[in-house]
């Protein structure tokens, strides 16, 4: 985990799990170890209780001819039975105390989670704990649950957004982790066996990879008795290893072509870490420039319905920003998105615009915070940015933030932009595709 302690696609945005201070300091949230587990316990009255179990590496911990494989084991294991119950008998008991499970992988981490009531908490609990140290990983259930991914990898690579996220991130960054789909490919997963799965189960399960995060009414002695008693076992195993950061300084394009009536095109930016001062800063700036795009784009000259502008939370190790858009009209909308950019590099942002984006930041929070998933999502992925602790001061940092930050750092890391084309190619040229201007008259 990174030590820069100073701060789930667009779902995973993850905007909420930098804007919780109050909520968190009010309320009260403990770290402590249980048999070599880290746990982060946030206490509160209300009767629901969830639970995630983070783990660490994400695309760092296969090949990118495995891509995908995490994907397939941490949803083997809530979705495949357990050696103790088949499918059949988990789903029924758990469905008849309301419990559900979950599982999700991401870039850099991933999580196997539970939601039960307080009613119920001990029975959830031996489900949750049973599904982690004891998955079937029977051959049936795993060839039901690849057909099922690889279904959705298919539908996913059909569809130019899907499809044009995972490829712009292959363009920015060669070479790295990035390059993989967290999902996987079809191709990807076509490849990948029930013995590859127990592998990835045995190296990556681990006590140095892995972190529980609870939230609801519950006791640190209650989560301490739980987990000593059900995942004492599990073992050591070696930490995850880390995507490293890359500064994008040289403007690209890359085009694909597809006949499609609409064409999409997303430029990726580098974007300082989340979890510092420069990193509130540029979720800000990019949060305006999205307003901005909305307007100029939108509402002005109705080139897109839904342009857009922002920073990709799911990207901890490697953080970049986005500006994407779909249109009839490329040419023309690629000259809009860059005109603004150079606009603000060279008379930076309205103090208004300032004021009203922290606002939104933080009403967007406390409209969206009130369930303890949401809270466990926050804390975990606060963790792997860097310290669940960070949380404490956000409200606060953004509230700090100045137009001189916003002004500076968006300045700072729109120097590059490496563009993907994914429609027509005759309806561009190489030299369409435009780079920020550097400004000499700087706005702070």
């Amino acid at each position: 985990m990174r030590n820069n302690l100073n701060t789930r696609n667009i779902l995973t945005f993850l905007l909420l799990s930098i804007f919780s201070a109050p909520l968190f300091a009010q309320t009260g949230t403990q770290e402590f170890t249980v048999e070599g587990i880290k746990v982060i316990l946030k206490n509160t009255p209300k009767e629901v209780i969830s639970v995630r179990m983070m783990i660490e590496g994400g695309t760092a911990n296969y090949s990118e001819d495995k891509q995908g494989i995490e994907n397939v084991t941490t949803n083997l294991m809530i979705d495949g039975g357990t050696k103790n119950r088949s499918k059949l008998d988990f789903k029924t008991a758990a469905e008849k105390i309301g419990t559900s499970f979950g599982a999700s992988t991401n870039l850099d981490y991933g999580d196997v989670n539970m939601t039960c009531i307080k009613l119920f908490w001990d029975d959830s609990w031996k489900l949750f704990s049973d599904a982690i140290m004891q998955p079937a990983f029977t051959e049936n259930e795993f060839n039901i649950l690849k057909e099922q991914l690889i279904a959705n990898a298919k539908a996913t690579e059909s569809d130019p957004d899907g499809y044009l996220a995972v490829l712009s991130r292959k363009n920015a960054f060669p070479g790295s982790n990035y390059v993989k789909d967290p999902s996987g490919t079809a191709k990807s997963l076509e490849t990948i066996t029930l013995s590859d799965v127990k592998q990835y189960y045995q190296n990556t399960i681990v006590k140095k990879r892995v972190f529980i995060v609870v939230v609801g009414n519950v006791t640190k002695e209650d989560i301490t008795k739980k987990i000593t008693e059900s995942m004492k076992t599990m073992p050591q195993g070696t930490t995850a290893r880390e995507e490293e950061q890359t500064i994008l300084r040289e403007g690209k394009t890359f085009i694909e072509d597809r006949d499609i009536a609409t064409n999409y095109i997303r430029g990726v930016m580098s974007s300082p870490f989340a979890n510092t001062k420069d990193g509130v800063s540029m979720r800000i700036a990019m949060s305006i420039l999205g307003d901005r795009y909305f307007t100029e784009l939108r509402t002005k000259r109705s080139l897109s319905y839904a342009p857009a502008a922002f920073y990709a939370g799911a990207a901890v190790n490697n953080p970049y920003s986005v500006i994407y858009i779909s249109t009839i009209d490329p040419k023309q909308s690629m000259q809009v998105m860059v005109d603004e950019i150079n606009k603000i590099k060279g008379e930076g942002f309205l103090e208004d615009e300032l004021v009203d984006t922290r606002e939104g930041f933080l009403t967007q929070y406390y409209l969206t915070i009130e369930t303890t998933g949401n809270q466990a999502d926050a804390l975990g992925a606060a963790e792997v940015q860097g310290g669940w602790e960070q949380l404490d001061g956000i409200t606060a940092a953004v509230n700090a933030t100045t137009l001189k930050d916003i002004n500076k750092v968006f300045d700072e890391y729109s120097k590059a932009i490496v563009w993907t084309y994914l429609g027509k190619q005759g309806m561009v040229k190489e030299e369409d595709f435009k780079q920020p201007v550097v400004k000499k008259n700087k706005p702070y």
